[in-house]
């Protein structure tokens, strides 16, 4: 399945489907002092705020292949860059229905980010990941990312 397969569009309706796939963003080691529930709410808190509210600034695409299948979704984030003051595109979440993987869903949802991210003049396009989501890493990677500032923790007890 070629990436243009697949539609892009903004998220109308689609709640329950993005909801969803919130544990995937877990599904993997996390850092010991991570617990996965945790993680699960309060990505789902901040999702469930952004579809409801939509505020400026913030975007959620959802992925459709050819049959109109939601296959996946993107939620990209107009920042400013903290040393430069340039405008930047984050992408705040993105995952994939699990029985998609492998067909392309990732990839095409990363070069919507990075056309957006031209069409808004941002100078970069961002994103973090977990140490430990090893999939991720590889896809971000294989698409050119590297890395630009490393984020460490130390719990206090």
């Amino acid at each position: 399945m070629s990436d243009n397969s697949f539609l892009i569009r903004l998220a109308e309706d689609d709640d329950d489907f993005i909801l969803g796939l919130v544990p995937r963003f877990v599904d993997f080691s996390l850092p010991a002092w991570r617990k996965r529930h945790e993680c699960i709410e309060g990505i789902r808190k901040d999702l469930s705020r952004q579809l409801e509210e939509q505020p400026a600034n913030s975007y959620v695409f959802v992925a459709e292949n050819e049959d109109g299948e939601r296959v996946g979704f993107i939620h990209l984030q107009k920042t400013q860059d903290f040393f430069n003051g340039h405008a930047n595109c984050h992408i705040s979440d993105l995952a994939v229905a699990p029985r998609h993987e492998g067909q392309g869903v990732g990839k095409a949802l990363i070069e919507h980010a990075e056309d957006w991210a031209r069409e808004h003049q941002c100078q970069l396009v961002t994103l973090a990941v977990f140490p430990g989501n090893e999939r991720a890493r590889a896809l971000y990677e294989a698409a050119g990312y590297n890395i630009d500032l490393v984020r460490m923790a130390k719990p206090t007890h």
